[in-house]
């Protein structure tokens, strides 16, 4: 509890590295996590190698952690194994709709949340890169993932160099937690639940070097366009298309 009370995302990692025997502990731990109809509809792909992360960096817009951390750990909803095994056993998986990607990739995100936890505990620290659905197609090239696997999101991992980064603001509990029934927001509660995001320093500082008006304006004229969504989501439903994921 306490270590998740104080996880922060690390960009900046030491030289140190991760030994495969603490890795593979952890990926074993990990990998208890609950799961769709304990199928295990996911795969983890790892990459040490300094060459491979200059292949992927470009498909995480070069964050300078991919290349810098000294594990890369890319999170897969996965149907080719499970596919294979049916097919090895007599029996056909009706897995290529988007009801099972959603289990997937629900499974996939619970083995890497459940990663995360342990590998914080052990006193590493990592950072979740929300690029990878962007750019799936370059990261299944950069990978080598054959049809039925399709990357969902990918972490760096490695010991933080000091000193460690403030802690993110979050949202206050009553403004995610609905008890019994879902209560929609008035203007009112609106300004009370967001008044400590928008006030901190750091946001006011967000605001000014944006050139904005509002916080709000920052994300959805700067960082997460409308037309972004629209063009990064046309250009994933292609990749689960040829994915097989999708007809």
């Amino acid at each position: 509890m306490e270590t998740m009370k104080k996880r922060r995302s690390i960009r900046q990692y030491t030289s140190e590295d991760i030994p495969n025997e603490l890795l593979n502990d952890l990926l074993s731990t990990a990998s208890r996590a609950s799961n769709t109809g304990n199928m295990q509809l996911y795969s983890v792909v790892v990459t040490r190698d300094a060459e491979n992360k200059q292949r992927l960096a470009p498909a995480h817009f070069n964050q300078p952690m991919v290349t810098s951390a000294p594990v890369v750990l890319t999170f897969c909803a996965d149907i080719n194994r499970f596919r294979i095994w049916a097919e090895n056993r007599k029996a056909q998986a009706g897995f290529d709709n988007f009801q099972t990607f959603m289990a997937a990739t629900i499974d996939s995100m619970l083995f890497a949340e459940a990663f995360a936890e342990a590998a914080e505990e052990k006193g590493l620290g990592l950072c979740y890169l929300g690029t990878t659905t962007y750019n799936a197609k370059p990261i299944i090239e950069a990978l080598n993932l054959p049809k039925g696997v399709v990357p969902i999101v990918t972490i760096t991992v490695g010991h933080p160099q000091e000193p460690l980064p403030a802690q993110c603001e979050r949202l206050p509990l009553d403004a995610i937690v609905h008890e019994e029934k879902y209560q929609d927001y008035t203007p009112e509660a609106i300004d009370r639940l967001y008044k400590g995001k928008e006030e901190s320093d750091s946001n006011k500082e967000f605001v000014r070097a944006n050139k904005k008006e509002t916080l709000a304006q920052v994300f959805t004229e700067i960082r997460y366009t409308k037309a972004n969504n629209e063009h990064f989501s046309a250009v994933f439903l292609q990749v689960l298309k040829d994915q097989g994921f999708l007809k």
